[in-house]
Parts: C-alpha cells; sequence; structure tokens
C-alpha cells in the first residue's frame, strides 16, 4: 500500500472508512487488530462500552500504536479465525467493533451482527 492511499483513506469519514474496510476484507478476506504482549486482544472504552478494533490494512493498524498501545503487536486474521475465534470472542464479552480507527480517534463502531450482516452482503459478490 502506498503512502498516498493511507493518506486519502485515513482522511474519510468514519462511515466511509466502514465501507471501504468491508470491501477489503470481503476482497482480501483478512483483517488485523492489536494484541497486547501477552497476545490478549487489545480493547478500548468509550461510554461504558467496550471496543474490539479492526481494520482492513496492517499500515492503517499501526497507526493506532499510540497514546497507551505503543508496546502492542499488529495481528493478521483471516476469516476462518473470524468465525471460529473473534465472533465468540466479541459476542461472550459484549463487546462493539470498531472499525478503522484512526490514531487515536473512534472509527465507526458497529454491534456484532451489524458488520457481519453487512461483510456477507459484500462476500456475496465474491461468489
Amino acid at each position: 500500500m502506498n503512502q498516498k492511499e493511507i493518506d486519502n483513506v485515513i482522511l474519510l469519514e468514519p462511515f466511509e472508512r466502514y465501507k471501504y474496510v468491508i470491501k477489503k476484507v470481503a476482497d482480501w478476506e483478512i483483517f488485523y487488530t492489536l494484541v497486547d504482549e501477552e497476545g490478549e486482544y487489545v480493547i478500548s472504552e468509550i461510554e461504558d462500552k467496550t471496543l474490539f478494533p479492526l481494520w482492513s490494512a496492517e499500515e492503517f493498524a499501526q497507526l493506532c500504536m499510540i497514546s497507551g498501545w505503543e508496546e502492542t503487536k499488529v495481528k493478521k486474521l483471516d476469516l476462518d479465525d473470524l468465525e471460529n475465534e473473534i465472533i465468540d470472542f466479541i459476542a461472550n464479552s459484549n463487546h462493539l467493533i470498531n472499525v478503522f480507527p484512526v490514531y487515536d480517534k473512534t472509527g465507526f463502531v458497529v454491534t456484532l451482527d451489524e458488520f457481519a450482516k453487512d461483510l456477507n452482503e459484500e462476500l456475496k459478490n465474491y461468489e
């Protein structure tokens, strides 16, 4: 990914970044999140809600390794990981999904059901 694409995408409004992520995850069947030094998923909190961050590319995730997340690592996941691990992790902990935060600003926040519905709709275009 080139710097111009990174610069252009991070300037998009949160909902536009969300649509970008849905298309990219459906296309590449991979996504990225952050884990701490113990390999545990990084979670943020806003207004008493816990948020699981998710990005379409490693470069975007790296931009958020600030403000207390400096010691985190980017973790690459695929759709099998989403189905076999991430969905249960999010559902069991009642997390929301923070899609494409930028730096220390929240991205577009959705429920697991909303994210799954939108991703499944997009995946139908690839069948």
